[in-house]
């Protein structure tokens, strides 16, 4: 069982974006950027570690999940973009980053991440969940 896993099952605690019956959002604890969300899918057994393994509405879902959440991150973080990265070298789960951008600089995995205290990291959680359309 992955560390994703663990966080849909409850077992390990998550900064919530965003749920519904097939994905999950919730804050990356080593963001890039304030508003940093994990998208992954909710997976029986085995658990794709690799995006394009997916079955096409598995993907389909997540995608169009993952757009909500883009949204309601724009919205609430004022940015310019939302940056999109697929790396999944981590851990053995899908998942898709969406970065807060107001520069190209600042979708760089190889930068310093940022350090938030749990009352903001749960601040910014829930400025998102509140700019996201209801699933």
């Amino acid at each position: 069982m992955t560390l994703f896993t663990r966080i849909i099952n409850g077992e390990i605690p998550s900064y919530k974006v965003a749920e519904d019956e097939k994905n999950y959002a919730f804050l990356d604890i080593n963001p890039l950027q304030k508003g940093h969300t994990l998208v992954i899918p909710k997976l029986s057994e085995p658990e794709a570690d690799y995006i394009f393994d997916l079955d096409d509405k598995v993907l389909a879902d997540l995608m169009i999940f993952a757009k909500k959440v883009a949204i309601g991150i724009k919205q609430a973080t004022g940015c310019k973009r939302v940056g999109v990265a697929v790396l999944g070298m981590e851990i053995n789960h899908v998942h898709i980053h969406l970065v807060p951008m107001n520069s190209e600089g600042d979708l760089n995995f190889a930068g310093k991440k940022l350090s938030l205290d749990s009352d903001e990291m749960a601040s910014i959680a829930n400025s998102i969940a509140q700019a996201i359309d209801p699933l």
